[in-house]
């Protein structure tokens, strides 16, 4: 099931690129940023209470506080920094970049998570790379 959850996210996660693109067109991409994530919030906090889990805001340990909190914030930097990317360069581009934190992802899922890296997970990384490089040159 995680694989269609997966899938649905890519789905998604290319209409949001394109949508944004079309979406920046005289718009300082600070604020579409702002914008944007003023909807996600909503969107969160509605799919939150209408699934009933609004009542385990309190039981949510420091640790878990600590590192939603730098989670966001480091999603609130990706997102500065690929929607002023998007308004700038064109949406071909930019895209395959941007993805490359699944690379960078991984790598650090090693590192820090202490997960396995088997041959297959290095080719596959080595693969996504070749990619990136392939379509943005």
């Amino acid at each position: 099931m995680w694989a269609v959850y997966a899938l649905f996210s890519a789905l998604f996660a290319a209409f949001t690129s394109i949508l944004a693109k079309i979406g920046l067109e005289g718009v300082d991409s600070n604020l579409a940023t702002a914008l944007r994530t003023v909807v996600v919030v909503v969107m969160a906090w509605v799919v939150v209470f209408v699934s009933g889990a609004g009542c385990g805001v309190g039981c949510i340990s420091g640790k878990s506080w600590l590192f939603l909190v730098l989670s966001g914030l480091a999603t609130g930097a990706s997102w500065l920094f690929y929607f002023r990317a998007l308004q700038m360069g064109e949406a071909s581009k930019v895209i395959p970049i941007d993805k490359s934190s699944v690379v960078i992802g991984m790598l650090l899922a090693f590192v820090v998570l202490h997960e396995t890296l088997s041959l297959k997970t290095l080719i596959g990384g080595a693969l996504i790379t070749i990619g990136t490089f392939v379509l943005i040159l």
